[in-house]
């Protein structure tokens, strides 16, 4: 039986369960329930968190880059540069607006987009670029965004997994021209539901969004142009601002984590660590370790009560729904690989220390 979860975002919920009793409590009483005085709030707190002029509260991670996209004009047809090592939502997205979603592989040591290979990739279809911070490794931003301005293309972050990475003083999601945020329970600002938000310095780009995401109205009823339904609902922002408070207490845990799991596992045998890019601040949202034996690896670990993950396999690119585009096995050889070797550790802010030490007994005996 599993007792130390790769994951355990019950176990913050439920520190904090008076403060979002009372955040539940307050919603109900106030009886505004749809974009009221919750979401304005938590937009306003998230953007200056952010370091960006406007945030806009979304039904979740994926209708934020869908949105985000759209927003700067990407439709049908479109084709977007996208890591080839990521969530298959972020390919989704892309699909979801109509557009192509092209494959780059990625770093070995970052796992995020390949610069030089994005400067090769770009054609005459090519509409945007979207840069992961994997894992909550922020991408190699001060390379891809005079590759994305050269070419006149937007730089679309998909900052789902690092809430609270940053490059130098500036935090993810205002790096690029917009970027899209998950609050997926398990994110390091997690909702108690689906929630996202899409975050720009660009008062055009935020503009559109908000009429994106709630059927194209400025005025109730009037459709300036043709929206969806992906608005943010008053209750998971009232939670999120609650959670946002020890938001960087949990963060800062992660971080502690991960330290205390480079120090003990440095030269483990076959076991490759993850690393923070030099000039950057990892979020930690995942602590993915390589092994060429990981299947084995995860049963050993699973026998002495510890659980992992695996992220991602297979690739986006080698799932059923894209592997009818034509991708096929070998388009990206880096990814392909981390998929058959990575391994996500447990990493959560309520890990104890003597869970971590479990963890890192466990992963030697393991690796032997």
């Amino acid at each position: 039986m599993t007792d130390i979860q790769v994951a355990d975002p019950g176990a913050t919920m439920l520190a904090d369960r008076d403060e979002l009793r009372a955040a539940f409590d307050s919603v109900l009483d106030g009886g505004r329930y749809i974009l009221g005085a919750e979401v304005e709030a938590f937009e306003a707190e998230w953007a200056k968190r952010c370091d960006v002029a406007h945030a806009v509260g979304t039904s979740s991670g994926t209708a934020a880059l869908a949105l985000a996209l759209t927003a700067v004009g990407v439709g049908p047809d479109d084709e977007v540069l996208v890591p080839a090592m990521t969530a298959i939502a972020t390919w989704m997205a892309v699909a979801q607006v109509g557009a192509k979603p092209v494959g780059i592989d990625v770093d070995p040591a970052s796992r995020c987009l390949d610069p030089a290979q994005v400067a090769s990739a770009i054609g005459p279809r090519t509409r945007a670029v979207v840069a992961v911070h994997l894992f909550g490794q922020p991408a190699d931003m001060g390379a891809l965004k005079p590759l994305a301005a050269d070419a006149g293309l937007p730089l679309v972050e998909d900052a789902a997994q690092a809430h609270g990475a940053a490059v130098g003083d500036r935090p993810v999601g205002s790096l690029g021209d917009i970027a899209a945020f998950s609050f997926y329970p398990t994110k390091n600002l997690g909702a108690l539901g689906d929630a996202g938000a899409v975050t720009t310095s660009k008062p055009d780009l935020a503009d559109r969004v908000r009429l994106l995401r709630e059927y194209g109205w400025r005025t109730r009823g009037d459709a300036e142009i043709k929206g969806v339904n992906a608005r943010l609902d008053e209750l998971q922002a009232a939670l999120l601002r609650r959670l946002l408070l020890r938001f960087d207490e949990r963060n800062d845990r992660r971080a502690q984590i991960a330290a205390a799991y480079a120090a003990a596992l440095a030269g483990s045998p076959d076991l490759t660590l993850p690393s923070e890019a030099e000039g950057t601040t990892h979020a930690w949202h995942l602590y993915v370790v390589e092994h060429p034996r990981r299947d084995e690896l995860a049963e050993r670990l699973a026998a002495a009560g510890i659980g992992t993950a695996v992220h991602y396999r297979p690739p986006p690119h080698l799932t059923t729904a894209f592997r009818a585009d034509g991708w096929q096995p070998g388009d990206f050889p880096v990814a392909e690989r981390h998929a058959e070797t990575a391994l996500s550790l447990p990493m959560h802010p309520a890990l104890s220390d003597a869970d971590v030490d479990r963890v890192i007994e466990a992963v030697r005996a393991a690796c032997g």
